[in-house]
């Protein structure tokens, strides 16, 4: 049987992420200093996600925690999550964030990853509980669509990095979001931005993969970009251009897991992040062939192996502690 999501990894998944989306220290501030009014603490800033050593952390470490509620409501971390958002995902402090994003200097602030992630976010508290929690984040939501709409028009060139800014992850988080919310508008400027970006991708060669702080596979990210975006004949002829060789294990560095030499390092420990989005690539790809397709099993092998090298350091250094579950569930629930 592949690994999937079950109650107990849940259970175990949402302590970690209980234990850091308000823990305030240590802090990455992403912000610009546009004067000394600017600085601020975190959570001066950031009245909702402070936590999580960073702000995108924090916003996926909430859906991770959102996406548990919804797939196993009584587990026993459930009352904790709902105390969480009761307390935290309000008007007043939405508001506050949005004031920081409203700041002039701000207009590029975690574009694209922590766009994604928010959209994502937005996209899993739909319909949960009632949809109070997505109600009362409506406000921010919709400041990150909109900077999609303004963004995605003047970005000539993609950016194929295996880092936050890669593009192609956040047209992904951002399409379930788009359906979720059945904005056709927003779902065909992320199709039409897609294939410009990407449409004409072919015999890639993953070269610089990976590089020593990745956590994203700039190839895989990208296949699994179209995959969720293009229609399902039109994709597979795509696939069959872009990955020509799976037969032969062509390109090899995308069948192999990465090696993390030390997990106290947070970029070094990119690479188990690197290990589980490459899961969740490689599961979601092959999930969109036939069975009978040889590049099936092959695709079906390789992401459990990576999985497998990523699960078992999910928790253990704050480095990975404060991300890498978000991940795992991606990899687990494709």
């Amino acid at each position: 049987m592949r690994p999937s999501l079950t109650s107990d990894i849940a259970q175990r998944f949402a302590i970690i992420a209980l234990g850091h989306v308000r823990r305030e220290y240590p802090n990455k501030p992403g912000n610009v200093l546009a004067g000394p009014e600017d600085a601020k603490t975190p959570s001066g800033l950031y009245p909702v996600f402070y936590g999580s050593f960073d702000w995108h952390s924090c916003v996926h470490g909430y859906w991770m925690l959102a996406h548990m509620l919804r797939r196993f409501p009584d587990i026993p971390a459930a009352a904790g999550i709902r105390s969480l958002f009761d307390v935290m995902l309000v008007p007043d402090k939405v508001a506050g964030e949005c004031a920081t994003m409203s700041a002039p200097m701000m207009r590029g602030f975690e574009r694209p990853y922590g766009w994604g992630w928010l959209l994502k976010l937005a996209a899993e508290l739909e319909g949960l509980e009632g949809g109070r929690w997505a109600e009362a984040l409506r406000p921010l939501t919709e400041i990150f669509v909109q900077r999609f709409r303004d963004f995605l028009p003047i970005a000539t060139y993609p950016v194929r990095v295996g880092t936050h800014f890669n593009t192609a992850f956040a047209l992904r988080l951002a399409a379930d979001y788009a359906e979720t919310a059945g904005d056709q508008h927003l779902i065909q400027l992320l199709q039409d931005t897609a294939q410009r970006w990407y449409g004409k991708d072919e015999a890639c060669p993953a070269w610089g993969e990976p590089s020593g702080d990745d956590f994203l596979s700039s190839a895989l990210i990208g296949a699994e970009c179209m995959r969720r975006l293009m229609p399902e004949t039109d994709f597979l002829r795509w696939f069959d251009a872009f990955l020509p060789e799976i037969t032969q294990q062509k390109p090899e560095t995308l069948f192999a897991p990465a090696s993390v030499s030390d997990r106290t390092d947070g970029k070094i420990a990119h690479l188990d992040g690197l290990n589980l989005s490459r899961a969740w690539c490689w599961r979601s790809l092959a999930a969109a062939l036939p069975q009978s397709d040889p590049r099936h099993a092959i695709m079906v092998d390789v992401a459990e192996e990576h999985l497998a090298s990523g699960l078992a350091h999910v928790a253990g250094d704050y480095m990975g502690e404060h991300w890498l579950a978000s991940f795992a569930t991606l990899a687990l629930e494709a």
